[in-house]
């Protein structure tokens, strides 16, 4: 084991507590100093520096891993003697720590991690990411903020498909003591726990997971229907689902498949809250106007909406395809190009997000409300709503052009916070667009070059600064190759190619 020395550092960092070895590396706690944040270094043992290229292409492997669930990876460093990367320092304490503590959860939040699990690796799925073994130890809780978040697994290679099933299973027997007893849906969990081991006709896939594991979040969370006492709403709530999920585990162990048939009776969608009267669109006119990279580009007449889509509008999509959902027609809306394994359109964290914006609450510390933007989507939930909505995502020159349309100074825009869209945000425009300097960075229709590496690929446009990334503001813009990134600042707006009034 290595001794921990005061003064050892590696580059630009401070190494603080010695965290373990493994065959190839030894963990520490550090301190990246030109920042002051704490990180976490992997250092390759230096009996094993042949092994270098093989460590270096791992590494690679994680830091192209981008998802929020997913821990980041922040540097890597190969000099000399020394081999090494830095990572983000997950918060909060990991599933071991609650098995450890005895700590079980209500089956409302395993069933919640449990989705947040499959997310996680369903993106690994989709990109054919190949990852070591999932345990316990590598799902992080942060009670404090409401988080699940993951160990950044990735390596080099192509994925097995034993990557999936093994830590499907791993999961299944190991998480059996944080499910509480005494609670509603005790039993649900048990089950899907049971089907995740194997006892069942089949495996199932972190897609069946996710799947079951929404399902009984949502029932569990279900309001109770406000004409019936409260007594007899508790009454039904435990004993019809309970009852159906006995009946269903039975199923299972005896007949299989046939089972899976039961487990939409209960998910019976009802309308979403009514939000405020929003800004209407604003018109456009034809004609030459400045684009992004300085020139001119001749546009036809379109109407641009003044504010990004909302909580309260995203919301009218997801119950139109619950709805739909029933007669298998919720994937209407889909991008004929959206990956095979994208299965939804609803934002991570939605329920949270929307049950807070419909009470007043918070959500991940901030102050939420239905006619706050909507974020945490990525590029083909922004397409499936304009296909709903009958509406575009507008191109980079076409939201340029709004912006331009009366505004001949856009760095003089304040960038806005986070809050709902109403005309006091600090960045509306004389011709009533709302957040184009702050808020949340925005979706746009098409891939561009971008003017620093012109000859490269075209790539997907987010334009506009957010409220965690002000720079720039109006002027704001990055690239990305990946239409399922989804971010806590990053949402949409829509536009029209007639007035929406006469539609």
């Amino acid at each position: 084991m290595q001794e921990l020395s005061a003064e050892r550092r590696l580059g630009d960092y401070i190494l603080k507590e010695f965290l373990g070895e493994g065959p190839v590396t030894y963990s520490w706690l550090a301190e990246q100093a030109s920042v002051r944040r704490d990180v976490l270094l992997c250092e390759l043992r230096p009996e094993l520096l042949d092994e270098r290229d093989s460590f270096i292409a791992d590494i690679r492997a994680k830091a192209a891993v981008d998802h929020p669930l997913i821990g980041s990876v922040y540097e890597a460093v190969s000099v000399g003697e020394h081999c090494f990367f830095t990572s983000e320092r997950l918060p909060g304490a990991t599933l071991a720590d609650r098995i450890n503590a005895g700590a079980p959860f209500k089956p409302i939040r395993l069933a919640h991690i449990l989705r947040r699990v499959a997310d996680a690796n369903l993106y690994l799925e989709s990109r054919n990411q190949a990852s070591t073994s999932l345990d316990t130890t590598d799902i992080h809780i942060d009670d404090q903020h409401g988080l699940v978040r993951l160990t950044n697994l990735a390596v080099a290679g192509s994925r097995e498909p034993s990557n999936s099933s093994d830590d499907i299973h791993t999961l299944g027997n190991s998480l059996v003591p944080l499910v509480a007893d005494g609670h509603p849906g005790t039993t649900r969990v048990l089950t899907l726990l049971a089907w995740m081991r194997g006892e069942g006709e089949s495996d199932i896939s972190w897609q069946d997971v996710r799947t079951y594991a929404d399902q009984i979040e949502q029932q569990l969370a279900e309001p109770a229907p406000p004409s019936l006492p409260t007594a007899h709403v508790v009454s039904k709530k435990r004993r019809i689902p309970l009852v159906a999920w006995i009946i269903l585990a039975a199923v299972v162990v005896i007949g299989g498949g046939g089972a899976f048939l039961l487990l939409n009776l209960f998910n019976r969608p009802t309308p979403p809250p009514k939000a405020g009267k929003l800004p209407a669109p604003v018109e456009i006119p034809a004609g030459s106007h400045p684009t992004p990279d300085g020139t001119h580009e001749n546009l036809r007449q379109f109407w641009i909406a003044s504010h990004e889509t909302t909580i309260g509008q995203y919301a009218e999509f997801l119950n139109t395809l619950k709805i739909l959902e029933g007669s298998n027609r919720h994937h209407i809306y889909d991008h004929e190009n959206q990956p095979a394994d994208k299965i939804s359109h609803e934002p991570t964290g939605w329920p949270e997000m929307y049950a807070a914006a419909k009470s007043g609450g918070q959500w991940q510390g901030r102050e939420m409300q239905l006619d706050c933007p909507v974020v945490n989507v990525d590029w083909w939930d922004a397409s499936a709503y304009c296909e709903w909505k009958h509406c575009i995502l507008p191109t980079q020159e076409e939201w340029f052009a709004a912006l331009r349309s009366q505004m001949s100074n856009p760095p003089a825009l304040l960038p806005a916070a986070w809050g709902p869209v109403t005309a006091n945000t600090p960045d509306h425009t004389p011709n009533g667009l709302l957040g184009m300097a702050g808020s949340v960075a925005e979706w746009t229709r098409r891939p561009a070059p971008n003017p620093a590496n012109p000859m490269g690929p075209r790539l997907w446009v987010l334009i506009g600064a957010s409220f965690l990334h002000p720079q720039n503001g109006a002027l704001a813009r990055e690239w990305t190759d990946d239409r399922s990134l989804r971010r806590p600042d990053l949402g949409f707006r829509v536009a029209f190619d007639q007035n929406p009034d006469n539609n």
